[in-house]
């Protein structure tokens, strides 16, 4: 007798009753089995066809975003396009994505743009969280993010803001209105540029002569793209001309980037030696390649795709802080003169603001904590992704759902900050211990994590260097006619939509 037969006779001999009874409890298990599996997605506001949430966004997402967590929680799960992204905007849920999960978060979804711009990737900003990743920032920390690094760039600082300072004063003997987002942005160009590729490449306006195609990169790194979000539709970016547009800028930055490195090499085969103090970016590299000193072999595409984050992530970012603390300072003349007060006391008849003297300006940090905390440049931190399944506060995130933390909504949040919406530096000298390194999670305008912003340090000095120049030397005020506006402009950075035009006043 077979086993089909077998079976066939033990069901025959069940009576109706207890086949019934098994049919019911085999139900249930199976129904129990289904519950247990079905994951436990964070809330999501509801989705139209094909787009999902993408109409939700606006031309501030990070504004958009906010409105839609307070409805829907601090973890909110939007569907973009075929793109799951997980949204975190409270301070608890920071903690849980940038500390608690860091590893499994620490991923970067890898955009079109970042893959053609950035030589696939090898930068240190969207490659993925690895043993590669891993050498690329030691390096960057140890060689030019350095406490001794940055010092050493403290002659850079002085020379570019000293320049900034100089041309202020030409505007001032015409009483002429000066474009402060307009200068912020060149004199942070040049120091970045300066420091990582040994000069600035100005031409005779003041302009950088490789800064329009910097500058378009940024952009393209930002922009819409259609495969990042529909990859099955990606030919639409190929018929719209976007991916041509990113070749072009890609083969530009190329050729400029190798003709710098070049002319490095260059100088050490002929054995012209740069005082070490006065080394650049590509200079160290280069000498640690010579030496063997480095510990995972970088191509020169890695060295390249490094130095176009060094732009990406430094200049605009200290450019549009610097904008925004002026702009609050100026529509806060209270605390404008508190700022001055303070600068002007520890100076005193000193003709050089030196780095200690910095050092001591405590209302000044405060002016510029709070300005960041009201404008972080990137509202949105660079995205993450999931390595791997993780929970979190009882929802189940898939592996590869982008993770985008709204700094802006957690650093506007009642629970952690009175009045959050209105500019008042002296919680800070409350929160004394608060700061923008990454350890607070109701302040984090540069991450947190292993993915915080490897450079906040380099950038800081140059934001804090400039900021005691402007409030020592000049006073401000609104050219005639002129209303001060804080609408805002997205881009890689969030900026103002209109220039900061100003009329300085000599002091001294």
């Amino acid at each position: 007798m077979d086993l089909t037969t077998k079976i066939q006779q033990q069901f025959q001999a069940l009576n109706p009753i207890s086949f019934s009874l098994c049919l019911f409890f085999f139900f249930i298990l199976l129904l129990k089995l289904f519950k247990r599996k079905k994951p436990n997605f964070p809330p999501s506001p509801p989705r139209l066809p094909i787009i999902g949430n993408l109409h939700q966004l606006g031309d501030l997402p990070h504004q958009s975003m906010a409105a839609l967590s307070n409805k829907y929680g601090p973890l909110m799960l939007l569907k973009l396009g075929q793109k799951h992204t997980l949204v975190v905007s409270s301070a608890k849920m920071a903690r849980e994505v940038m500390k608690t999960h860091d590893i499994k978060f620490s991923n970067r979804p890898q955009t079109t743009a970042a893959q053609e711009l950035l030589y696939q990737c090898q930068d240190i900003t969207f490659t993925q969280y690895g043993e590669y990743w891993r050498q690329a920032r030691k390096v960057c920390a140890l060689e030019l993010f350095s406490v001794k690094r940055v010092d050493s760039f403290q002659y850079v600082r002085d020379e570019e803001v000293g320049g900034l300072m100089d041309k202020i004063r030409k505007a001032c003997v015409g009483g002429e209105a000066v474009n402060l987002s307009q200068l912020f942005l060149q004199t942070s160009n040049n120091i970045v540029s300066r420091c990582v590729l040994g000069e600035k490449f100005e031409d005779e306006n003041g302009d950088s002569r490789f800064g329009d195609t910097v500058r378009r990169a940024m952009v393209l790194l930002a922009a819409f793209c259609v495969a990042d979000i529909f990859p099955s539709l990606w030919w639409i970016d190929v018929i719209r001309g976007f991916n041509k547009e990113l070749k072009d800028c890609s083969k530009r930055l190329d050729t400029f980037f190798s003709e710098v490195v070049e002319e490095h090499e260059e100088k050490m085969r002929d054995g012209v030696l740069t005082d070490e103090s006065k080394k650049d970016f590509v200079d160290i590299m280069l000498q640690l390649q010579q030496d063997d000193m480095v510990d995972y072999p970088f191509s020169l595409d890695s060295l390249k795709a490094i130095l176009l984050d060094m732009f990406a992530g430094g200049s605009d970012t200290t450019a549009t802080a610097l904008e925004w603390t002026m702009t609050e300072l100026m529509r806060n003349p209270a605390a404008m003169k508190k700022a001055q007060e303070e600068v002007r006391t520890i100076i005193g008849k000193k003709s050089k603001i030196e780095a200690e003297d910095i050092q001591k300006m405590e209302y000044m940090h405060c002016v510029i904590n709070e300005s960041l905390r009201l404008h972080p440049p990137g509202p949105l931190l660079v995205p993450r992704e999931t390595a791997a399944y993780v929970e979190i506060d009882g929802y189940h995130i898939p592996s590869k759902t982008r993770v985008s933390v709204n700094a802006w909504k957690i650093q506007r949040d009642p629970e952690y900050w009175i009045n959050p919406n209105e500019f008042i530096p002296e919680r800070f000298m409350d929160k004394s211990s608060v700061n923008y390194k990454g350890q607070d999670y109701e302040f984090i305008p540069f991450g947190s994590g292993r993915r915080k912003c490897p450079g906040l340090s380099f950038g800081a000095a140059s934001f804090e260097q400039t900021s005691a120049n402007l409030l020592h030397w000049f006073d401000w005020k609104l050219p005639s006619g002129c209303e001060l506006s804080v609408e805002e402009e997205n881009g890689l950075t969030v900026h103002k939509k209109t220039p900061l035009l100003l009329n300085p006043m000599p002091c001294f």
